[in-house]
């Protein structure tokens, strides 16, 4: 019950003190209408008498005939009556227009307050509709629909990545649990057939605990990143060279186009792994046959390009946003056969945005290849 009660108490609790935004509007607005009606009444009350006074006296009327003081009544009776009427029904109007524009202030601050809860309540499907009150509304709205957003795909990765990796770990462990079974029943001898497989199962498992170490280390920025002076060429010609006998035993043509070397300041070590592992990638997807460019680009506004395209599987339109997840798989059975653990792109985007850089793909669907591109700050990271 205390731990309730505590988890209760750390909860963020709501306002209730106080008036709402659109009652404090409206009365700013109320404020503000009857403040220059008043004025508008006290500036007509002072200076309408003497300028109609001198108008009499430009006239020739005697201010203290008959005539005078019919016309002096006359005049002040018509600014009452105009002036009351003409002040009441603009305060009129002006408060109702203000009563209208406070609502629908209000409805659209308690959509995005009733949405807001409804996400940090887990309902990440929740979205905010503009209400046409000008750009900044419209500009809120769409944010928290982008967070929202953002966090079910996050949510929806998690879910992922905890059910690809309690089916990854349970083959290793299934197979040592059924091994050590069989040795305690004497079914099976502990011999080099033995202590192999359950060698293997647990290498199988220490290869996962280092995947995840690694992703966490690259995206938490932990990896040290040491920039020297090199060229894109330098880094396209490296990678292609380290890949290409992988490439060769495949039957996979690997190309590299370096029309246009530019010189950067990166950790050449880490972004050979990033153009690694993108390498590795499209080799995986990309059958016996196919091939795969590598092609340094030219600078535009201070950014230069390192763009791989290959000929191979392509990427579905709802893929492409979940590519650089943690363990995410695009075919997971087929990636699994491969032996991808779905965390190089990850990876691959950690180092590249500790580089000041960004990572995206691209791809025209299924069957169609795919563009991975690498984009970095020319000169220095």
């Amino acid at each position: 019950m205390n731990t309730s009660r505590a988890e209760h108490d750390s909860r963020p609790q709501r306002g209730k003190a106080g008036f709402s935004f659109s009652t404090r509007l409206l009365v700013a607005l109320s404020v503000v209408v009857v403040g220059c009606a008043v004025s508008a009444w006290l500036v007509a009350s002072a200076l309408a008498p003497s300028i109609f006074h001198d108008h009499l006296g430009q006239a020739g009327i005697d201010h203290d005939s008959n005539e005078a003081a019919h016309v002096e009544e006359a005049f002040t009776w018509a600014i009452v009556l105009a002036w009351g009427l003409a002040v009441a029904i603009a305060v009129l109007l002006a408060l109702v227009v203000s009563w209208y524009l406070t609502r629908r202030v209000q409805r659209s601050i308690t959509a995005v307050i009733t949405s807001a809860a409804q996400i940090a309540d887990g309902h990440y499907d929740t979205r905010v509709h503009s209400h046409g009150l000008g750009r900044e509304f419209d500009e809120l709205a769409v944010s928290v629909n982008e967070l929202a957003r953002r966090l079910e795909a996050t949510e929806n990765t998690r879910s992922r990545m905890l059910a690809d990796l309690g089916h990854e770990m349970r083959t290793p462990i299934t197979t040592l649990d059924s091994y050590l079974e069989a040795l305690d029943d004497g079914v099976r001898a502990f011999d080099d057939d033995t202590r192999q497989v359950l060698r293997d199962a647990t290498h199988r498992l220490e290869r996962l605990a280092q995947d995840i170490a690694a992703v966490s280390h690259a995206e938490e920025h932990l990896t040290r990143i040491r920039p020297t002076s090199t060229t894109t060429g330098a880094l396209v010609t490296s990678a292609v060279h380290a890949a290409h006998e992988q490439f060769e035993n495949k039957g996979v043509t690997l190309n590299a186009r370096l029309g246009d070397s530019v010189p950067v300041t990166v950790d050449p070590d880490r972004l050979g792994q990033v153009l690694g592992n993108l390498l590795d990638n499209a080799l995986r997807h990309t059958p016996p046959g196919g091939a795969v460019t590598v092609t340094s680009g030219s600078s535009e506004h201070g950014r230069v390009k390192i763009i791989i395209t290959d000929t191979g599987d392509g990427i579905a339109r709802h893929d492409l946003d979940h590519l650089f997840d943690r363990f995410y798989r695009v075919d997971t059975a087929r990636d699994r056969g491969h032996g991808g653990s779905g965390i190089g792109l990850t990876i691959a985007r950690a180092l590249v945005t500790a580089h000041d850089g960004r990572i995206s793909a691209y791809s025209d669907g299924p069957g169609r290849g795919a563009h991975f591109t690498v984009e970095l700050p020319v000169g220095r990271a």
